[in-house]
């Protein structure tokens, strides 16, 4: 049998070793046997052995004895002493990420820059709840220069205790948008809750805070962080001094944007105008001036920067023969993301006649749910697109009471949608996918871009 420490001191001194899939298990790795949504992972113990695992831990005392096997009582309370215990010795800056909407993609951005220069460790996928925060804190490089953790809440309370966790020096509210409304009611409240990241009662490690504050809901956040002592308020908005977007000028078949940075102009060239990437831009331009890093580091990579898979990343695939471009914006959906990446396709320099949108459900919107559906239709329809491809019970309903200028098309089955697009689409036509994670159209996004890549 191992010893507890003996996991532990493993733990402590080495990076990227925890896994929870036994899919994902490499040689020297440690497998967390969890229970999931459909199986328990110790029923993946011995498979996680024969594949490398130098370790594995679980809560089931009734294993058969094997020395790579650990037992704890508690997976959860074990894990987040081992945690403390190493974010006490990490001597890095430690940056926390955490908003409604764009944690993932902010956190990818300010990455994809820093790792060109440092060393850095940042949390895998969107892992930001209690357990992803505490793998990603488990997994930290102690010899980083930098730390990015994402932080993210769906209930009161979640953000104080993680904060207490990570103890970021440096903080990102990346926007106050409706997600999660069945449990907060309101924008306000999921303020006030992202609020207690800054707040120096949970997390007293914290120093300079960047807001957008483009809204009365973001206004909270920066009213409340105007009361902490020792907080720097870096702004990236229309009201800052240092940070802003100048302006935007057509720069022949693409878009020059000017920046002020620290009263500085910067120009860069864009073939799209995306909103959300800008201002995640200016997040990281304002966090290289204010740690005296070389900005220029970042201007000359912007160019090389993708979006993240499931967040705006495009596919181009071949469907019946015709040459299709795919916008995957399939991970998550509000109602602000939804009609801003509508509003992205609508700028895009091609023919309405060749855009086609595909939306699904936006999940946990409360007792509004269907009021904020058919809200984001009539949005829609001021703009005639080739086809509104719905799915949903609350895009069903919708419909039907919405007398609407664009053929808005309701499927059950995701299998007539495809049908429906081989049948239709024509060669160069763009696809907008949009949809909340783990509906329908999520699901049929996957399989669509398993069709054939060009």
């Amino acid at each position: 049998m191992i010893e507890l420490n003996e996991l532990e001191k493993y733990i402590i001194s080495k990076k990227d070793k925890i896994q929870i899939s036994s899919k994902d298990i490499k040689s020297g790795d440690i497998f967390l046997a969890l229970k999931g949504k459909r199986f328990h992972g110790n029923k993946f113990l011995y498979e996680a052995i024969d594949k490398g695992a130098k370790f594995c831990v679980t809560d089931n005392k009734n294993f058969k004895k094997n020395k790579k096997i650990l037992y704890v009582n508690n997976i959860y309370k074990y894990l987040s002493k081992i945690a403390k215990t190493k974010r006490d010795l990490y001597k890095g800056k430690v940056i926390g990420i955490t908003g409604s909407a764009g944690k993932t993609t902010l956190k990818e951005t300010l990455a994809f820059f820093l790792k060109k220069d440092h060393t850095i460790s940042y949390s895998k996928k969107s892992y930001n709840n209690q357990l992803g925060v505490l793998i990603s804190l488990l997994n930290l490089n102690l010899k980083s220069n930098y730390a990015i953790f994402e932080i993210g809440t769906n209930n009161f309370g979640e953000i104080k205790f993680l904060s207490n966790l990570v103890k970021p020096s440096e903080i990102f509210i990346t926007n106050i948008q409706s997600t999660h409304l069945e449990n907060f009611q309101t924008k306000n409240k999921i303020a006030r809750e992202k609020a207690d990241i800054f707040i120096s009662k949970y997390n007293n490690n914290r120093k300079k805070l960047y807001l957008n504050v483009s809204s009365k809901s973001e206004n909270i956040l920066f009213t409340k962080a105007k009361k902490e002592k020792n907080l720097k308020i870096i702004r990236i908005d229309n009201s800052s001094k240092k940070y802003f977007i100048k302006k935007i000028s057509p720069y022949k078949k693409l878009h020059k944007v000017t920046l002020s940075i620290n009263k500085k102009k910067v120009n860069i060239v864009t073939d799209a105008i995306v909103m959300h990437r800008l201002n995640n831009l200016l997040f990281c331009l304002a966090f290289y001036n204010e740690n005296s890093l070389n900005i220029k580091s970042v201007l000359n990579r912007f160019k090389f920067l993708k979006p993240v898979e499931g967040r705006g990343l495009v596919h181009k695939i071949s469907l019946n023969k015709k040459k299709i471009n795919i916008i995957d914006e399939s991970y998550n959906a509000n109602p602000e993301t939804m009609l801003q990446s509508i509003k992205n396709l609508e700028n895009i320099k091609v023919k309405n006649n060749k855009k086609i949108i595909i939306l699904g459900t936006m999940n946990e919107l409360g007792n509004n749910s269907y009021k904020i559906h058919y809200k984001l239709l009539q949005q829609l329809d001021a703009t005639i697109f080739k086809f509104v491809i719905l799915c949903g019970e609350f895009f069903e309903l919708s419909v039907k009471n919405l007398n609407p200028n664009n053929e808005f098309i309701h499927f059950k089955n995701t299998n007539k949608i495809m049908q429906f697009l081989k049948e239709k689409v024509h060669n160069n036509d763009i696809i907008l996918i949009k949809c909340s994670n783990s509906t329908k159209i999520n699901k049929f996004a996957k399989i669509l871009l398993k069709q054939v890549s060009i």
